[in-house]
């Protein structure tokens, strides 16, 4: 029946109700804004990714500390070479299996821009700041089309995020990400602007995070998978000390074309496909050895942003300030307390007390910036007016 056809002409078609996540997945909404406070019933957080998050990022801290230090020690450098090979292919594929529902509906373009635009901006500005204030370098510029340390994932996470709806709609997305990778691993005419080669280089990743389901994560986290996971990280020790003085650790950055490694330029799409291989290997056995029960640290894995971006601030500085290079911190006992400190700093800037100092910076309202969406205004009217019945109900 169309409206002219009811019975009272201001009577309007229902609102469809707001688009929920895929099955098994919590509200994306719920991995940025007020992340402390506890989740609505039906939107309970999943304590697995919470915990992958949080180991995730304590070792891109602790991998972080560990460059000043591992040219004294062949084995701190194969530690160094097996962390980078999956810690942010774990990290991006967990972002993409969050990103499978974004489309271009205003309130998730909002929260993108909010969430990750904003973020950037603000770090993209500050750093170089820092650096001319701890470092004394007035020269210093601020560039917002070149990525500064850790910021280049603010700008591929944006990227990679409103290319979802095209990953989701072409039949073979997967490998058609590894194919614009091996493509920019032959193209230094990329250039550093945006970082576009960590970008595409990374995508795979990411699209492979958006082509997986919940029960894909289950499948590796079956105990045969963990004990196999005991052997292999072993091995890949193993071939990552054998591998420090024969290859290029630039390798596992991906910020580089093959030529600008001083490599033929068939050596790109083929380490492109290797790292691929080696990485989902190692991320696996990560995965596999990720508690799924809620555990001490679950609650910090809503604060992963928060620790990635303000820790770059302290090891920057004891980077500018000379505080590597005491003898003292050359040796195993050394490596050991640098490595603890550095999980003892990013775990303290994952906490609630933080986030809520900087939520400002990294989750801004902005309603102020932002058109109302029709749709949104009409389904809280609604939901007004159905709390408004409930409560002369029960009254």
């Amino acid at each position: 029946m169309t409206d002219s056809q009811r019975p009272y002409g201001n009577r309007r078609t229902p609102l469809p109700p707001a688009q929920s996540p895929a099955p098994g997945v919590p509200s994306p909404r719920a991995e940025s804004r007020r992340s402390d406070r506890p989740a609505p019933s039906g939107k309970q957080r999943d304590a697995f990714f919470d915990n992958a998050k949080y180991l995730a990022i304590v070792l891109v801290a602790v991998g972080h500390s560990w460059e000043p230090l591992k040219g004294d020690s062949r084995v701190l450098e194969a530690a160094y070479s097996v962390v980078y090979s999956f810690h942010m292919p774990a990290f991006i594929i967990i972002s993409g299996f969050f990103s499978r529902s974004f489309d271009m509906r205003p309130d998730r373009l909002r929260r993108l821009i909010t969430g990750v635009v904003v973020p950037y901006i603000v770090f993209e500005t500050a750093y170089p700041l820092f650096k001319r204030v701890v470092d004394n370098d007035p020269q210093q510029d601020i560039s917002l089309l070149d990525p500064w340390y850790l910021t280049w994932f603010l700008v591929a996470l944006f990227i990679w995020r409103l290319t979802t709806p095209i990953w989701n709609a072409v039949r073979h997305p997967l490998p058609l990400a590894l194919g614009i990778a091996m493509l920019a691993s032959v193209t230094p005419s990329i250039g550093d602007d945006l970082d576009l080669q960590r970008v595409l280089q990374f995508l795979p990743y990411f699209v492979l995070g958006l082509c997986m389901k919940p029960e894909h994560f289950h499948m590796v986290r079956r105990r045969s998978v963990r004990i196999l996971a005991v052997p292999v990280f072993a091995a890949a020790l193993v071939f990552g000390w054998w591998a420090v003085p024969r290859m290029n650790t630039a390798w596992f950055y991906h910020r580089d074309a093959a030529q600008e490694l001083g490599a033929p330029w068939w050596a790109g799409p083929v380490m492109v496909l290797a790292m691929f291989g080696c990485s989902l290997l190692l991320t696996a056995c990560f995965f596999a050895w990720v508690p799924g029960r809620h555990m001490w640290f679950t609650a910090l894995g809503a604060g992963t942003l928060y620790g990635y971006l303000l820790h770059g601030f302290v090891v920057k500085a004891g980077d500018y300030r000379g505080w590597f290079e005491h003898d003292v911190l050359h040796g195993p006992l050394g490596e050991i307390a640098v490595s603890v400190l550095a999980a003892v700093l990013v775990t303290a800037l994952c906490t609630r007390p933080v986030r809520r100092v900087f939520r400002f910076v990294m989750e801004p309202r902005m309603d102020w910036a932002f058109k109302r969406d029709a749709a949104e205004l009409a389904r809280e009217r609604e939901r007004a007016q159905k709390r408004e019945t409930r409560e002369k109900v029960s009254a």
